[in-house]
């Protein structure tokens, strides 16, 4: 019997763990690709320290933003040229709409008109 027990061990195969891999989690550009989703992201930021105003701002983007750019009516030679149009519109905007509130404001009319009396 206990000769029969221990050729059993033997005789029985063994049970494999099977080991659950973790899925990478997707960046969120894979997520909004994934989803059919246009997708841009600031990858980073450089100022020059002898003059502030001056830097520059890198993008990063997924296919499904260049598709929508484009269906908007946006072209260039290459995706970055389509995003570099895109971005330009969009610092146009703020500087349209700071203008707007600026000049909503009578103070600073009343100072940009007597400025371009000044000039005249």
């Amino acid at each position: 019997m206990i000769l029969n027990s221990l050729l059993d061990l033997f005789r029985k195969k063994k049970v494999v763990k099977e080991v659950e891999v973790p899925k990478p989690e997707l960046s969120a550009k894979e997520l909004a690709t994934a989803n059919n989703e246009p997708w841009v992201n600031i990858l980073s930021m450089e100022l020059d320290p002898t003059d502030i105003g001056n830097g520059a701002i890198e993008l990063d983007w997924n296919d499904i933003f260049i598709a929508r750019l484009m269906k908007a009516g946006y072209r260039g030679k290459t995706d970055a040229d389509i995003v570099d149009q895109w971005f330009s519109q969009i610092c146009r905007n703020i500087l349209q709409e700071n203008y707007e509130q600026s000049m909503s404001d009578p103070l600073t009319r009343e100072a940009v008109e007597l400025t371009h009396k000044a000039y005249r």
